[in-house]
C-alpha cells in the first residue's frame, strides 16, 4: 500500500489546478499574454537561484527538487500572470490594485503555507520584501507587454 504524501500532493495539485483554468482565457490571450509570462517566469527561476545562493529563502520540494520550485514558478504564478493580463491590461489602475491584492496573498499566506507544507521557508527574505519585489515586478512586466504589444503592431 502507498503512503500518502501531503508534501507531494500539495506540490502537484499547486502545479496542475491553476491550468485547469487555461482554456477558459481562450487560445487568443493565451498567445497574446504568453511572451510576458513565459519573461516573468525566467526572470522568477534566475531570481530564484540568487535567492537560493544568498540564503533568502529554501526550497524543498520533492516534485521539483533543487533552488528552483517550478511547481509554483509554472503553475500558480504562470497562469495567474496570464488571467491578470486577460483581465486587466490597458487599464494600468486596475492592473495594479489587482497586482496589489493578489501580491498580498502571495507575499504572506502562500509563504506560511508552503512551509507548513514544507515546501519553501523564508530565510533572510521577509513577507514584505517578497511583497515589494512582486508589486516592483508587475510594474515591469506591464511596460514588457506594452513593448510587445507595440512590436506587434507594428509588424502588422
Amino acid at each position: 500500500m502507498v503512503k500518502f504524501n501531503k508534501k507531494i500532493a500539495f506540490s502537484l495539485a499547486t502545479l496542475i489546478l491553476p491550468w485547469l483554468t487555461v482554456p477558459f482565457m481562450g487560445k487568443r490571450n493565451f498567445l497574446r499574454f504568453l511572451p510576458v509570462a513565459s519573461f516573468i517566469n525566467l526572470f522568477l527561476s534566475v531570481f530564484s537561484l540568487i535567492c537560493n545562493k544568498k540564503k533568502w529563502w529554501k526550497t524543498n520540494n520533492p516534485i521539483s527538487p533543487g533552488p528552483i520550485d517550478f511547481t509554483y514558478i509554472l503553475g500558480p504564478y504562470f497562469v495567474a500572470t496570464l488571467w491578470i493580463f486577460k483581465l486587466t491590461y490597458g487599464n494600468f489602475r486596475k492592473y495594479l490594485i489587482t497586482n496589489m491584492v493578489l501580491d498580498l496573498i502571495n507575499a504572506y499566506p502562500m509563504p506560511y503555507i508552503g512551509n507548513k507544507f514544507g515546501i519553501v521557508k523564508f530565510k533572510k527574505m521577509t513577507n514584505t520584501g517578497w511583497y515589494i519585489i512582486n508589486v516592483s515586478l508587475a510594474i515591469i512586466i506591464y511596460g514588457f507587454q506594452a513593448l510587445v504589444e507595440k512590436a506587434i503592431r507594428k509588424s502588422n
